[in-house]
């Protein structure tokens, strides 16, 4: 070989190098080549995390990498939210959270750290649910007719328990006082377990919640759910009115939990996670259990979820502020 093809071929690898440095990185923006950690700012048990663990269990065979489950339970998610704020914008850490952290607890804590909009970067939707008006013993109501009757009749004792002040079925039970001009007291507990007592034995005569949390006390007899917050009846409890068609106005509303990334999360490794977790939410066996507690797996793209997000962010925020509620 002479001189002239020596330095040819040497011309030729060194681009080839140059080209292989170049794709490099893009290549690796394309695909998740470590474990993906979900965390759960919830405890173990709830809803939360349930879905992060069904649909766990199916992206590890789509993503081809160990996906574990994190609870970071406490400050109404704003523990988990920070955290994830905070992580590598790699899609190795993502969380799964509720509607309330990321629309409505802005709203309400003025000293939070995270912005839900800025921050994050929307990845999937992951389930849908309405929320549930329950009634107790206290008031003999069995529908929502007559218990806006005798809340009317009895305004000093026309109260609704929720998970907590602050909730979103805070601000969903202002929104249905106002519907029946009534001023209903807001009882808080912590968390959807501690005020079951109370409503099965008459302490508190209602409550708010997310349809899952009431549906085995609805079945068992325990409770009557009156009327639901969608546009169509629960498909776990078709036999439950939507207020929609009871004729209450201006009050439908959509609970989801959904699957956020830090900010910044190159797009196809959003999208590559965003098809793990679609391709988890068709399968018969986490719409089954998913449908089985009132939730309704929903699939749909990244940008989907961002203009729902943005959009229940812009509706609760009046709402919030209007309630005039201040955290202690």
């Amino acid at each position: 070989m002479n001189l002239r093809n020596v330095a040819r071929a040497a011309t030729s690898a060194l681009l080839c190098a140059a080209l292989t440095a170049v794709a490099t990185p893009a290549i690796a923006q394309d695909k998740i080549d470590k474990p993906v950690k979900i965390l759960v700012g919830f405890a173990a048990g709830g809803t939360a995390d349930l879905i992060a663990r069904v649909v766990a269990d199916k992206m590890k065979d789509t993503l081809g990498q160990p996906v574990i489950v994190e609870n970071r339970p406490g400050a109404i998610g704003r523990i988990t939210a920070e955290a994830v704020k905070n992580a590598a914008p790699d899609g190795t850490t993502i969380m799964v959270m509720p509607i309330g952290p990321m629309v409505v607890v802005p709203h309400v804590y003025k000293d939070i750290t995270y912005d839900p909009i800025k921050d994050f970067t929307p990845i999937a939707i992951g389930a849908t649910f309405q929320f549930a008006f329950a009634a107790g013993p206290a008031s003999g109501a069995k529908t929502w007719a007559e218990f806006a009757a005798w809340a009317k009749a009895n305004p000093g004792k026309a109260a609704y328990a929720t998970s907590g002040a602050g909730s979103l079925p805070h601000f969903f039970g202002v929104l249905l006082g106002r519907s029946i001009g009534v001023e209903m007291v807001h009882v808080p507990y912590k968390g959807s377990a501690a005020y079951i007592n109370d409503l099965i034995g008459g302490q508190v005569p209602a409550a708010v919640d997310a349809i899952a949390d009431l549906t085995e006390l609805h079945r068992a007899g325990k409770v009557k759910i009156l009327a639901s917050s969608g546009s169509k009846r629960p498909t776990a409890l078709p036999d439950v009115p939507t207020f929609a068609e009871l004729g209450v106005k201006d009050v439908e509303a959509i609970g989801w939990f959904g699957f956020f990334a830090p900010a910044k999360t190159p797009k196809p490794i959003v999208d590559a996670l965003n098809r793990a977790i679609n391709k988890a939410l068709t399968s018969p066996d986490v719409v089954a259990k998913l449908s089985g507690i009132g939730m309704d797996p929903t699939t749909g793209t990244p940008d989907d979820f961002a203009k729902m997000v943005a959009s229940d962010y812009a509706k609760w925020g009046p709402i919030v502020t209007a309630s005039g509620f201040k955290p202690e």
